[in-house]
């Protein structure tokens, strides 16, 4: 009996989809404590309304499904690796970093601590950056590469269905670079794949008006598992690579395909150290909140999201597999022009 690969992937993204909508279901159903947002907690938060921030459960839920079905499938990468080792030890880490500071408020520190070792984890494992010809810069670019994504995404899920959005574009990218070096035999895109039924189906849950997030739990999670894909896939896309303007063609495709979360975050941290408050409080003070301000609807914010992260993906597949060096100025024209406009709206005073 030959096995369909192809009808195995699709078949695979539409039970991740399931099972992210009815595992989703039954935690909202019958969480009573567990993840909601303490009631007398003084942190500054978007949505004062305590809901449960139970989504990221579902995710590495829906990852380890999609793991042992990597390992599991008779063709392609399917024997374990140290590699494929790495990605399941450190995303387990940021999971349970996730978790504990879910129930726990967990210390910064040790936050920054797990943040760093899981980098250090993916280093060891063989996922790291290459565009340096020292060893040494590119661990160290690694490490702050990770550390960065996790806390990034976890800034940006600031608003109902945002952090799902680009995530789940991310993940689209990922997998389409995937398919085009390796065809469907890649445990990268089955995860991918997994994780992107799992984002899917929580949308469901997270557009506004949103019944439940996905919590430190799920941004630190997914924060991590982006940041190994985008490893190997954006700073070490091999279409780019082969560009006469390497690594300006890499960095340029990490720009466009995070340009959102890298674009709120240094938005917020630049603007947070210039009235000398710190950047790692929380506050109101989000790309997306600035739009809001401006009288853009939160549904509206989040269909504007998922039209810019398309169109930067777009670009980003370009540079990757199309290459010219009209393309590359449009990517970096667009990546310009959404940085500055986002960065200047939080700015300019309304009238």
């Amino acid at each position: 009996m030959i096995f369909n690969y192809q009808f195995f992937l699709v078949a695979l993204f539409v039970l991740c989809l399931i099972l992210s909508l009815l595992i989703n279901h039954i935690m909202l159903r019958f969480a009573q404590t567990l993840g909601i947002r303490n009631r007398n907690s003084t942190e500054i938060r978007w949505n004062p309304e305590t809901k449960p921030a139970l989504g990221g459960i579902s995710f590495f839920v829906i990852f380890l499904i999609a793991f042992i079905l990597s390992v599991l499938v008779p063709v392609g990468e399917h024997e374990l690796s140290i590699r494929m080792i790495g990605v399941l030890v450190a995303s387990t880490l940021a999971f349970l970093m996730g978790l504990a500071d879910d129930a726990f408020n967990t210390e910064p520190l040790l936050k920054l601590f797990t943040q760093i070792f899981c980098g250090l984890v993916v280093i060891f494992c063989g996922h790291s950056i290459a565009i340096f010809d020292n060893s040494l810069l590119n661990y160290a670019l690694t490490v702050l590469w990770v550390v960065g994504l996790m806390n990034s995404i976890n800034m940006l899920d600031n608003m109902d269905g945002i952090s799902s959005i680009v995530s789940m574009i991310a993940c689209a990218f990922m997998i389409l670079v995937t398919l085009h070096e390796n065809g469907p035999y890649s445990y990268m895109t089955i995860l991918n794949l997994g994780v992107l039924g799992a984002l899917c189906g929580f949308l469901f849950y997270n557009f506004h008006p949103s019944k439940m997030f996905m919590g430190d739990t799920g941004s630190q999670f997914l924060g991590f598992f982006l940041a190994v894909m985008g490893v190997d896939n954006c700073w070490n896309n091999p279409g780019a690579a082969q560009a006469d303007s390497f690594p300006l063609a890499n960095i340029l495709v990490v720009v466009l395909v995070f340009l959102l979360p890298l674009t709120d975050t240094t938005t917020v941290v630049i603007n947070r150290l210039a009235r000398g408050s710190s950047p790692f409080v929380g506050g109101k003070d989000h790309t997306t909140h600035h739009l809001f301000f401006r009288g853009i609807t939160e549904k509206r914010i989040a269909i504007l999201f998922f039209l810019l992260g398309s169109s930067a993906m777009w670009l980003a597949y370009q540079i990757s597999y199309h290459y010219s060096n009209l393309i590359l100025w449009m990517g970096v024209g667009f990546a310009l022009t959404v940085f500055l406009c986002l960065y200047l709206n939080t700015i300019l005073r309304k009238k």
